[in-house]
């Protein structure tokens, strides 16, 4: 019987790059291959989550693959074999285009993670600078530079999986700016977007590293938390409508303050995306028939 250094060896003198992860993405296996093609020894990225390894695989229109759509998660959430053609960051800071196949591991009916084998697509670099510009324009909002709806529905079907596979539990909050009209109408339609960036500023520097606030249209806000206690969704909606209620912008030497109707709600077993947007949507026009200014929990 061979022994595994045997295979292993095979496997080093191949010419594609081959790494394994377990259940958590963590990356246990890095070949001879995959240091040569993205310039990251096995000693850099083993034990890294491939969020962290600084790969940062993005697909063809820019999405960020490690938050938004990461085809290894979905194969260790489904058990599907997989085939993508992404972008990933070489160790020097270009982006490289390669084709990756990606198969699940098994022990009996369970999957305990995935092999990703890859190769690369072309001799063409790209600098990374480009584009992460190119996704940053594809991925957020120009006017408040926040995520925009398409992040933000790639966000939720990313921690639906999240939630169906790890049990990690997440809320969605669903905010609405009051009497925005009424801006708009008195100072002017530059106002009102100044009213909207200085908004989106006040946001930007609150979030959470695993939590994703962007503009969901016009006046209109969604955020996704995530949670481990039912009593957290009452601080966090309080603390945006706090951040909102305080932001102000001065226009023909008045001081404008706005307000904004809060909705929030967290993930339950029976949720669909659509339904868990639907009722935090729900929340927030019931805390406009309340008086606005408020927040709707559910």
């Amino acid at each position: 019987m061979k022994s595994a250094q045997f295979y292993l060896d095979i496997i080093n003198q191949l010419q594609d790059g081959i790494y394994f992860v377990d259940q958590d993405r963590k990356i246990q296996f890095w070949n001879h291959a995959a240091e040569r093609i993205t310039g990251y020894k096995a000693e850099e990225i083993v034990g890294k989550c491939c969020q962290r390894s600084g790969l940062n695989h993005i697909d063809t229109e820019g999405k960020p693959l490690c938050t938004l759509g990461c085809p290894l998660f979905a194969t260790l959430s489904d058990g599907k074999q997989r085939q993508d053609q992404v972008l990933v960051r070489h160790r020097d800071g270009y982006r490289i285009p390669i084709r990756v196949n990606i198969f699940p591991v098994r022990q009996g009916d369970v999957i305990t993670g995935a092999v990703e084998v890859f190769t690369r697509d072309s001799p063409t670099v790209f600098e990374d600078d480009v584009i992460e510009r190119l996704a940053n324009i594809a991925m957020h909002d120009e006017l408040t530079s926040l995520p925009n709806r398409r992040y933000l529905e790639s966000f939720l079907a990313y921690r639906f999986e999240e939630y169906h596979r790890f049990g990690r539990h997440f809320a969605v909050l669903f905010a609405d700016i009051d009497d925005f009209s009424n801006v708009n109408n008195t100072y002017g339609h530059d106002t009102g977007d100044m009213v909207l960036k200085n908004i989106a500023s006040s946001i930007s520097l609150s979030i959470r590293r695993n939590d994703l606030v962007g503009r969901w249209g016009g006046e209109e806000f969604l955020g996704v938390y995530s949670i481990s206690r039912p009593d957290e969704l009452q601080t966090i909606a309080e603390r945006f409508r706090f951040l909102v209620e305080n932001t102000e912008v001065v226009s023909q030497e008045e001081t404008i303050h706005t307000t904004v109707s809060v909705g929030i709600t967290a993930i339950g077993p029976e949720d669909t995306i659509q339904s868990l947007v639907e009722r935090a949507d729900h929340l927030m026009y019931e805390s406009k028939r309340a008086g606005k200014n408020r927040v709707t929990i559910q």
